[in-house]
């Protein structure tokens, strides 16, 4: 594709994107989907670029859901009476869905309802029995929710080790990894924590790691927020200990309810640090002690947001109709083409336009693309100044280190040094502040752009994008936005 390609119709770009991708022309009945359940993102002439951030949920999600809400009376289910039953078999039928969802042995795995994916990495990270001389071993490219869980680890006398990630395409060495591995001692309870996709690059990390972490003694969480969306996450054959789930990411539609699936031998090493209603089966004031309940429940806080717990099966069936497969193809054609044309777009002295964190293929990667722009003369593009004009044209993409610190220090030649001087100070950073610490240590950033394609992505929302990029060929940094 040559700088010209950019500017043709986008008929001309559909009918070169079917000749490279031909396999996303048994997607189009997401097309058809997408004009009937989620007509308003071209009513509005939305391009939702922001499926890592968040799902979009189908209008006939709601239609079920309000039914089943308008027709039925129910009560807490932390009772016996009609209403409270009628709850829980929903709750619990709920409960067995997302198992077989996931294909996880009900005998084996435990579904706990949480708040969100966060949520369920807090009540690993509070309850897993780290002790003096045990281990938390992480890769650089964890969301923040995994790293939070080296402050319960440190607490408790626990070593924590972080596994680089490399540049350019920001994988792990798996050399590295294994060494890490085989350095804890025997006999202690070691946790590893790695992204089945990081939210931050799309690197995908093998799920062979799982087997071959607990192979060597290990407990594994495997982190699936990102990558359960458009990938087929099959427990049946792959067996991590922990998986923090957020339903909004994969189907939209309700927030507030994710999920820790978990196995019942892993399940059963937790030591809860407290207990709370619902969580229990008897507590005494008088004796001052008391009993946890059995599985699932003794982990769930107070009552669960059971008024959307069936919604939760409702979007999980509304996502096996379409098929996880069908959504992966589609996305990862269409990540194809974008990867392809925005390293296409070179200024007029042959700089390149975009520089791409991550893989710049498709080869084990999802679709999700970090990137920033670059002057003719290298210089930064500010991306919130590209983001402002994204916001102009309806273009919801997502800009900052989305919560990923250490992919982003590493994609962006951060040294610990660098990272070190901006933490000096004891006061709270906002981001902002953060940003103009790296401009002045040593003019870097620490912030891009992430576009992230799901469910309903289409083949305009993808070439519009590229359109935009194009606008801001051959143009100074210090231009942009004005």
């Amino acid at each position: 594709m040559d700088r010209l390609s950019t500017l043709t119709t986008m008929e001309e770009a559909f009918a070169h994107f079917i000749h490279t991708y031909p396999d996303y022309t048994r997607t189009g009945f997401l097309d058809d989907l997408r004009r009937s359940d989620y007509a308003r993102l071209d009513r509005q002439q939305h391009i939702y670029l922001d499926y890592t951030g968040g799902g979009l949920y189908g209008e006939s999600q709601l239609h079920q859901h309000m039914a089943l809400l308008s027709e039925g009376v129910f009560g807490n289910p932390h009772s016996q009476n009609p209403t409270s039953l009628a709850m829980t078999r929903l709750v619990e039928q709920a409960r067995a869905y997302v198992l077989e969802f996931f294909r996880a042995d009900p005998s084996e795995y435990e579904a706990v309802f949480t708040l969100n994916a966060s949520g369920a990495l807090k009540l690993v990270g509070e309850s897993y029995p780290f002790e003096e001389g045990s281990r938390y071993l992480l890769t650089f490219d964890n969301h923040n929710s995994v790293n939070g869980i080296r402050e319960f680890a440190r607490r408790r006398g626990a070593a924590v080790t972080y596994v680089p990630v490399t540049p350019p395409d920001l994988r792990v060495n798996p050399d590295r990894l294994f060494q890490a591995l085989d350095a804890a001692p025997a006999g202690k309870p070691n946790l590893f924590a790695y992204p089945a996709q990081s939210n931050f690059s799309g690197v995908q990390h093998p799920l062979e790691w799982i087997a071959q972490a607990q192979a060597r003694g290990w407990d594994v969480l495997l982190d699936a927020a990102a990558f359960a969306p458009t990938n087929r996450l099959d427990l049946s054959r792959w067996k991590p200990d922990f998986v923090p789930l957020s339903f909004y990411k994969i189907f939209g539609y309700p927030t507030g309810v994710g999920c820790l699936l978990a196995r019942r031998a892993a399940l059963q090493k937790l030591r809860r640090p407290w207990f709370a209603g619902g969580t229990i089966t008897v507590a005494s004031v008088q004796a001052d002690d008391y009993h946890l309940a059995e599985g699932a429940a003794a982990f769930e806080d107070g009552t669960v947001s059971y008024l959307s717990l069936p919604a939760v099966e409702i979007g999980l069936r509304h996502i096996a109709g379409i098929g996880v497969e069908n959504i992966h193809t589609r996305v990862m054609c269409l990540a194809g083409w974008l990867l392809d044309s925005l390293l296409a777009l070179r200024h007029r002295n042959g700089a390149p336009l975009v520089r791409i964190y991550g893989p710049t293929t498709t080869e084990g990667r999802g679709a999700t693309v970090a990137l920033n722009f670059y002057d003719p003369q290298g210089r930064l593009m500010d991306f919130r100044r590209i983001e402002a004009l994204a916001n102009r044209e309806k273009i919801s993409l997502r800009t900052g280190c989305f919560c990923n610190p250490g992919a982003g220090e590493v994609a962006h030649g951060l040294t610990r040094e660098e990272m070190t001087t901006c933490f000096v100070d004891e006061y709270r950073m906002s981001f902002e502040h953060f940003l103009t610490c790296l401009q002045h240590v040593d003019g870097k950033s620490a912030g891009a752009i992430r576009v992230s394609l799901g469910l309903v992505s289409n083949f305009a929302d993808v070439y519009r994008f590229v359109q935009f990029a194009a606008r801001f060929l051959d143009t100074p940094a210090e231009e942009i936005g004005k």
